[in-house]
Formats: structure tokens, C-alpha cells, sequence
């Protein structure tokens, strides 16, 4: 089977223009199924069924797989046996009738406001690093991207005269963001007297540089945020992704509109961006407990 997965991944990448990350995860989940198939000697997509199918799940739960996983390995394996479907391969998708555990949907973290500022506080704006670290994470505050998204900025993305910066998402969506004045202050300080100092290479498009001179890359993020979350003193882990989820909550709570937000996110569907409304709808209950003396 290992060729037509490999069948599959093109599909999924030239057709579908899926994530990298949601590719990467997909491969993932069938590399393990094959392995289990080849382990009980099955050679051919033919010869599975659902029974099969059940035994490998099982096997996840006997693992302490989460359940997050556990459904998303489904959807893998039912989007591949569908592709092989498509293609004649097979000729029933033993997948279909798979039930998907449900998965409990936590509120994400969100800091406050003053968290925020202890955070963006950290990085010291008298040396190069500095001014580079204060500038990506003010940007990424300002503007809800991604972790990739912020990585993949190029010098042409930024345009300080009008307030907007260009990124590319999911599926390489082009969105426009708008961006504070703070945001951008930072990061013509980190370009004027950091960047030109960091990048060995006049011709590197990138905007955010490493030590080396060349473009950022996640886990190099990842290490520089770590390290000023520690400093911060602020309980429990921040991720990327509790800044982007700090920045949709706190627009929304200071009166902007779900559309606007939704647009800014770069989410296709509204539905991902109604839970923060959930997490406004909580702290304002929160607020009424604590302050109305009949709560």
C-alpha cells in the first residue's frame, strides 16, 4: 500500500493545496495503519474491512492514544480509502460506516490583557536579539497569524506607510491584516538597527532572521517564546497559538465584530471563530458572580 499512499499524498497536495502541517499529520496516521496492516500480513486494500479497521483503533486506545487523534486518524483513513475508491482500486470504503469518538471541546487559553504586556515586556531592546524577539512577538499580537505564517513573512509583506501586512495561510490563501502602531514601530526598529546587523546575506527576502542570517524557522520561535513565557512568570504553557487566541478574544471583547475577526484569523468557516464569543460570554458571567451583589 505504501504506493498508493504515496499516490495519495500527491493528490492531496497538488488538487487539495492542503496545509503542510495537515499533510504531514494525514501521512502520519496511514504510515501506523500500514504498519499494523503488514503486521497481520493483509497485502492488499482489498482484503480490509471494517473489522480491520476497528482492530487498529483499538489498538490506538490500548496506547492512551487521545481521543483527538483517534478521530483524526479515522478522517485519514476514510479520506484514503475514499481516494483509492475514486481511482478503482477498491470497491466499497470500509471506513464509511466508522463512528468518531466525540471529542470534548475545550475553551482555548486566553491571557489577559496585562498578561500580554508582561510578555511583550520581556525582550531587551538594547541588543539585536532583542529588538528581533519584541518585534515578531508584538506583530504576532497585533495580528492574530500563525506561528508558520509569521515565519514565512518576507520583506515585501510588510509595508509600514499604510498599516497592513500580506501573509499567506491555510491551503495558501492570501489575506491582508491591519496592524497597530506599536507593531510597526517595532519592527522598523528590529529592520533599521538589528535586521541589517543579523543578515549576512543581502539577498535573504526574509523579514525575521536567526543569529545565522537566515529565515526563522518554528522551532526557532518556539525556543524564543518559551524562554520569555519562563521570564514573565505567567502560569501555565503559552503557545503561538495562546497569542493568536489572545488577540481574537480581546478584539471581541473591546467590540469588534465576528466577520472582521473571522477575516483577520484567515478562517474559512465562521464557526471556528464563534468560540471566542464563548470565552467573552464566560468572563462576562464571571464578572456578574463577582460584582452583583445578588449573583
Amino acid at each position: 500500500m505504501q504506493k498508493q499512499l504515496e499516490e495519495y499524498t500527491n493528490y492531496l497536495t497538488v488538487e487539495k493545496g492542503l496545509a503542510k502541517n495537515t499533510l504531514e499529520s494525514y501521512q502520519r496516521d496511514l504510515l501506523k495503519f500500514i504498519a499494523f496492516i503488514n503486521k497481520h500480513k493483509i497485502n492488499s486494500p482489498e482484503k480490509i474491512d471494517s473489522e480491520t479497521i476497528n482492530l487498529f483503533l483499538g489498538e490506538l486506545k490500548t496506547n492512551h492514544s487521545a481521543t483527538s487523534t483517534i478521530s483524526r486518524t479515522i478522517a485519514s483513513i476514510r479520506s484514503f480509502f475514499n481516494f483509492l475508491l475514486n481511482e478503482g482500486i477498491i470497491d466499497h470504503n470500509p471506513a464509511l460506516e466508522l463512528e468518531s469518538p466525540k471529542i470534548e471541546k475545550k475553551l482555548p487559553r486566553v491571557l489577559t490583557t496585562s498578561e500580554i504586556d508582561r510578555l511583550l515586556g520581556q525582550p531587551k531592546a538594547g541588543d539585536q536579539k532583542g529588538l528581533r524577539d519584541k518585534a515578531m512577538l508584538e506583530l504576532l499580537y497585533a495580528s492574530g497569524i500563525r506561528v508558520s505564517e509569521l515565519i514565512d513573512l518576507n520583506l515585501s509583506d510588510f509595508d509600514p506607510r499604510v498599516g497592513y501586512l500580506r501573509c499567506k495561510g491555510k491551503g495558501q490563501k492570501e489575506r491582508i491584516v491591519p496592524i497597530g502602531s506599536v507593531a510597526i514601530n517595532s519592527v522598523n526598529e528590529y529592520m533599521n538597527n538589528s535586521r541589517i546587523k543579523l543578515c549576512k546575506n543581502n539577498g535573504e527576502v526574509a523579514l525575521f532572521v536567526n543569529q545565522h542570517g537566515n529565515r526563522m524557522t518554528r522551532q526557532g520561535f518556539w525556543k524564543i517564546l518559551k524562554k520569555y513565557a519562563f521570564k514573565s512568570k505567567i502560569d501555565g504553557e503559552i503557545t503561538p497559538h495562546t497569542i493568536r487566541h489572545s488577540f481574537a478574544t480581546h478584539l471581541l471583547e473591546n467590540g469588534a465584530d465576528l466577520r472582521s475577526v473571522q477575516e483577520m484569523l484567515g478562517h474559512s468557516d465562521i464557526a471556528t471563530t464563534q468560540i471566542y464569543t464563548q470565552i467573552t460570554r464566560k468572563k462576562i458571567k464571571e464578572v456578574y458572580e463577582k460584582a452583583h451583589p445578588r449573583a
